[in-house]
């Protein structure tokens, strides 16, 4: 593959990864034409209660083993290496200093998170540092997500336009079917012994029962 020029990031906890993940990634990697996209599990998520459930270890060997079978695909530690809480403002530094330009970024994002976006670290900043890829999720449509980020309405484009040059990094919004599934749905499925078939992908399912992640070993093996 040649060196990318549009580059999709998709950043998260990954808590675990999951089919709907995956689902919004490839949205956008059709709809804007990305030349690849990269997975960022955070080390230390700041917009979360509680801390996430998996060590970032296993998270990103997920988010591996979730990615090997698609080409534009790549799982990123760039977060994962840094200690502290992970913001995205900081990881869009990174890139810019590796002489990536906003134009050529395009953060993959939830239209439920997209709605929290001004809350965000920096927000003022990190909305000029990278392009906006936001994809449908249930429960929040594309038109309530952008109603409660109203400072970012002018920077809505049409999807032909990506890439194109621009005074400032654009939203685009993706409508999508994405498969309707929660990272915390899945670790209840698990703590109750329940299967979580279609909901990841085979080998990260396999992994989440081989290490007994969210208590898989000992409910549904029988371990003790």
């Amino acid at each position: 593959m040649t060196a990318p020029t549009r580059l999709g990031l998709f950043g998260g906890t990954f808590d675990p990864v999951h089919v709907g993940h995956l689902d919004a990634a490839a949205a956008a990697l059709r709809a804007l034409r990305l030349d690849r996209v990269l997975f960022i599990p955070s080390h230390l998520p700041p917009h979360r209660e509680a801390d996430p459930r998996a060590t970032p270890f296993h998270r990103f060997a997920m988010v591996v083993l979730a990615t090997n079978d698609t080409a534009e695909y790549r799982a990123c530690d760039i977060e994962v290496r840094r200690t502290g809480t992970s913001y995205t403002h900081d990881t869009l530094l990174g890139l810019h200093a590796d002489g990536w330009h906003p134009s050529q970024l395009f953060f993959i994002i939830g239209t439920d998170a997209f709605a929290e976006i001004a809350l965000w670290r920096e927000f003022g900043k990190l909305v000029e540092g990278t392009n906006f890829a936001v994809v449908g999720r249930a429960g929040t449509t594309l038109t309530n997500a952008l109603a409660r980020t109203p400072a970012l309405g002018h920077r809505v484009r049409p999807l032909a336009e990506a890439g194109a040059p621009s005074a400032s990094p654009a939203v685009y919004l993706i409508d999508a079917a994405t498969r309707d599934v929660s990272s915390s749905q899945i670790r209840q499925e698990l703590a109750a012994g329940r299967p979580i078939a279609h909901q990841v992908p085979e080998a990260v399912e396999r992994h989440i029962i081989r290490h007994g992640l969210y208590g898989a070993v000992d409910r549904l093996h029988g371990d003790t």
